[in-house]
């Protein structure tokens, strides 16, 4: 790239320069990644990956792309960046791992209203971090530089993710039967969704982030920037110990919307919310915006940002593998006769 320059597009706001600077910061973040199966390294025109099929009947690719949305506004108040990308690659791999689905890669997309590389290393090094909690690969990406569609200190990020699973072993809801438990992973506070009623409830701004919450332990912009969790290798865990039935990603939409997507035609649920610990963050939204309750459980987590279906008999032996892998489960509710409802009590 020695000879690759344009001062003319430099001065249209555009410095090309900056851009390979940013990819020389990142490289180090993006092979901290690797994993077998990653071919060549970053800066070519594809990301390459030989998936692993070996052994299996029948190979499925599973995919899923998403953005950190609004969330984003905390990390340019606080000059905060290199967790961001976490979030990014929880909200595509979560889905994915949902499916029985295991992660092998991920590509993101950063637009910027200026290129700052040291800015870009952070954002990747959260990408990063993100994916080596996935046990998946960052194999490309790209960073486009768009001045007069961002303003200067400000970007988007957006992310793309593909996993592998033998058609047998997909988890798709469809043997879920009256009786099954249903199980909350805890989620580490909001997650990625929602943000637009946070900030206008709490009234995000560069004095309020600062604030600190003695209930939280942190600044109220501590709490919020909390990256979501990534639930990957709990899932795989939980595969392994028992006989998953259905899994649900609890994102925009909240339990209303996201449970009824792992639910067959004839099938309900009965979620107990006292048996669910409400974090302290959702309290406090609730309570400053007068929430009413069923928004609050149509919008956020809640607690839980997973929602795993376990036969009855199972559920003891579930809550040990979650806790295994060094996280917290509670039994919330049980499947019923219906048709896809959510009932909460």
């Amino acid at each position: 790239m020695v000879n690759s320059r344009s001062e003319s597009y430099k001065a249209a706001g555009v410095d090309v320069t900056a851009g390979y600077e940013a990819v020389k910061k990142m490289k180090p973040f993006v092979e901290s990644t690797y994993i077998p199966g990653v071919l060549g390294s970053i800066g070519g025109f594809g990301g390459m990956f030989e998936p692993p099929v070996q052994g299996m009947e029948h190979p499925i690719l599973v995919s899923g792309t998403d953005g950190v949305g609004t969330k984003l506004k905390l990390a340019f108040l606080m000059d905060k960046h290199d967790t961001v990308g976490i979030d990014c690659v929880a909200m595509c791999v979560n889905d994915i791992a949902c499916c029985g689905a295991k992660p092998l890669f991920f590509l993101d997309y950063i637009a910027v209203g200026k290129n700052y590389p040291e800015r870009i290393a952070e954002l990747v090094k959260g990408i990063a971090d993100g994916c080596k909690q996935a046990g998946c690969a960052l194999v490309g990406g790209e960073t486009a530089e768009m001045p007069g569609f961002y303003p200067v200190d400000e970007y988007d990020m957006a992310g793309f993710s593909v996993g592998l699973v033998d058609r047998n072993k997909m988890i798709d809801g469809t043997k879920l039967a009256v009786g099954d438990v249903l199980i909350g992973v805890a989620s580490s506070g909001v997650h990625s969704n929602g943000y637009s009623l946070v900030r206008k409830t709490l009234g995000i701004n560069e004095k309020s982030v600062q604030r600190y919450i003695a209930e939280f332990g942190k600044t109220l912009g501590e709490e919020l920037l909390t990256p979501t969790k990534i639930y990957v290798k709990t899932i795989q865990s939980l595969m392994q110990a028992v006989d998953v039935k259905a899994m649900s990603h609890i994102t925009g939409g909240g339990f209303y919307e996201n449970i009824p997507r792992m639910l067959p035609e004839n099938i309900s649920v009965s979620i107990e919310k006292a048996a669910l610990p409400t974090p302290e963050i959702f309290k406090l939204i609730q309570q400053t915006g007068n929430i009413p309750e069923r928004d609050m459980y149509n919008t956020f987590n809640m607690g839980a940002g997973l929602v795993v279906a376990v036969p009855k008999e199972q559920a003891d032996k579930a809550l040990e593998a979650i806790a295994a892998a060094g996280e917290t489960g509670y039994i919330i509710g049980a499947c019923k006769e219906g048709e896809k409802e959510v009932e909460l009590w």
